[in-house]
């Protein structure tokens, strides 16, 4: 890089006196765009926004004569079209993360789902990048739905039309459709739905218009966006809401917790599940600031995203509802014993007294924490996960399948090894009762099925009185990891002989997809640390058998548990916060 000092950027004219000098400054030319510039400093930073683009010299003087090389990918029968740099967001203007193929899976089942009750659904992907997901919905969901793609990046909606037309499928822009889309399109397939292009701000677009099924997803969270997506959506419809933002959820950045979500939340066993509850309760009270309740669908965190599907409920009682199931948690720091605080206004002398724990009396200073508000309701709705896995079936999804199977088995708390979800029997009935099956898991598919009409008030009453009877049989909220709560110098028993030994003391108890080695179970942790040592051998046996260690008693076990709970804090005394 050389410093020019020809007369090609001349300087302001100084008067001085009656003189007035024309000298001219030195400055610096851009190899790549030509640009002129003075300063070094602002030279360096120019020339590394190049790169970081990927644009070199070469680059430049081919994309005078052509546009730049582009890149195709296939993603379950959908043809995209990439930029260069496309996984990384800072690099690229339409953004494309093959790592989060299971969140769009995930979406493309539950829209699946709700097309079965009523069709055709006005949707929107309000963050369309590089516009794949909504390509998807039209493309195998045809004229069932109504898609509408927004971005607010003009080259991001160049790119949204040209992997419409890549995928031979109509484009509409600004209510008028393009004429290059009826030339592209083959015989036969006019099934295809038209998709509908918007250059728009995401807030602005979901105030002026009403749909029935919006699609949130933004770079970062998505609470700045929560009361318009819930301003204009119809009855019974379905919001999801994807939420990047795991720093701050995963309680790596608190105080931006704090901020985004109005949340106090530290770092726990059950970390992840703390971020969808953190997640579904922004979109509750967003909900019933426009008057609308919700129902949680499912809720998945995993390593890149937290993904939350609700149903909207429209009125002031179903926004009340929502409310209260917003509370706060108990959190012991010792022993990690956990508790939703009991509902009520009045102030209680000793909160410690709700936790099944006694370490505050055995244990000096404060030792629990208030995390929250969360949501403190089911996460799951049984009977929606079981059409949602007999959407994967019918469009050939293998990839998502195991997953809905482990949120089968979540919400309703049983061993996979009770029952199996391939049986042909289950299949067959779903095929013959159609999506809307009635199963004792789903208590509001009489209500969907309404297709977005009002029921009467008896109807609505008798679910209401429904619902209430079902809340016994919800999850048990959060889960233990295994390895977390193990005995030292003790060899554990095999996760699935372990589930099964606290199903047979009488507890309700199954995996979870929050943690490969965690267990959801209502049993208290003084009792699952006992059914852990009881049937834990000693490590200088050198054996994993899974036996019951004879010369231990039941009293002898609960003893045993407390002196490892004491030794532990004693231990961190001095690192308690």
């Amino acid at each position: 890089m050389c410093i020019c000092h020809l007369p090609c950027r001349p300087v302001k004219p100084n008067i001085i006196g009656e003189q007035i000098s024309s000298k001219m400054g030195a400055h610096y030319h851009c190899i790549i765009c030509s640009a002129t510039i003075t300063r070094r400093t602002d030279m360096l930073g120019h020339v590394r926004r190049h790169v970081n683009k990927g644009e070199t010299k070469s680059r430049y003087i081919a994309a005078s004569a052509a546009k730049p090389p582009t890149e195709i990918l296939k993603e379950v029968d959908t043809d995209v079209q990439v930029c260069p740099n496309y996984s990384v967001p800072q690099k690229t203007d339409s953004y494309f993360n093959p790592k989060m193929k299971l969140n769009r899976q995930l979406i493309f089942c539950t829209l699946a789902a709700l097309a079965e009750e009523r069709k055709p659904l006005e949707c929107l992907d309000a963050f369309g990048a590089t516009g794949i997901m909504g390509l998807q919905w039209a493309k195998h969901l045809g004229n069932a739905v109504k898609v509408t793609i927004n971005d607010l990046n003009e080259n991001s909606v160049t790119l949204i039309q040209e992997n419409c037309h890549l995928n031979k499928l109509k484009v509409v822009v600004d209510s008028k459709e393009k004429e290059e889309g009826d030339d592209i399109l083959e015989e036969g397939e006019g099934k295809l739905g038209n998709i509908k292009v918007t250059k728009m701000d995401a807030n602005v677009l979901m105030h002026l218009r009403s749909f029935d099924f919006i699609h949130l997803d933004p770079f970062g969270t998505s609470v700045n966006y929560l009361d318009s997506a819930f301003r204009n959506i119809r009855n019974l419809g379905i919001v999801s809401v994807t939420s990047t933002d795991i720093s701050s959820l995963y309680a790596k950045a608190q105080h931006v917790a704090r901020r985004h979500y109005g949340c106090n939340i530290v770092r726990t066993e059950y970390y992840k599940e703390l971020a969808a509850r953190i997640v579904v309760a922004a979109v509750a009270r967003a909900a019933a600031r426009c008057n609308k309740g919700i129902e949680v669908l499912f809720a998945v965190a995993l390593e890149h995203f937290v993904l939350v599907v609700v149903r909207v409920l429209r009125g002031p009682t179903s926004a009340d509802e929502t409310a209260k199931k917003i509370q706060y948690l108990i959190h012991c720091q010792w022993c990690e014993e956990r508790i939703f605080q009991k509902d009520g206004n009045m102030v209680e002398e000793n909160p410690y007294r709700q936790l099944p724990c006694n370490c505050h009396g055995s244990m000096p200073g404060k030792t629990a924490i208030e995390l929250g508000p969360l949501w403190s309701s089911s996460l799951f709705n049984t009977g929606f996960l079981k059409r949602m896995l007999f959407e994967s079936l019918h469009h050939g999804l293998d990839d998502i399948q195991p997953l809905i199977k482990t949120l089968i088995f979540e919400s309703e708390c049983t061993p996979q090894s009770q029952f199996s979800v391939h049986s042909p029997s289950n299949l067959t009935k779903q095929e013959e009762c159609g999506i809307s099956i009635k199963t004792t898991d789903d208590t509001t598919t009489d209500n969907y099925i309404a297709q977005g009409k009002r029921k009467c008030t008896e109807t609505i009453t008798n679910l209401a009185k429904k619902q209430k009877a079902d809340s016994s049989t919800e999850h048990p909220p959060f889960y233990y990891n295994i390895h977390r709560h193990s005995i030292k110098g003790m060899n554990m028993p095999k996760l699935k002989k372990f589930l099964c030994y606290l199903s047979q003391a009488g507890f309700r108890v199954s995996r979870t997809h929050f943690d490969p080695m965690g267990v959801r179970t209502d049993a208290p942790l003084m009792q699952f640390k006992s059914i852990l040592l009881k049937y834990s051998t000693p490590t200088y046996t050198g054996g994993q058998s899974e036996g019951h260690v004879q010369s231990t008693s039941e009293d002898t076990v609960a003893d045993r548990v407390e002196m490892s709970v004491n030794d532990k804090a004693e231990a961190s005394n001095c690192r308690r916060w």
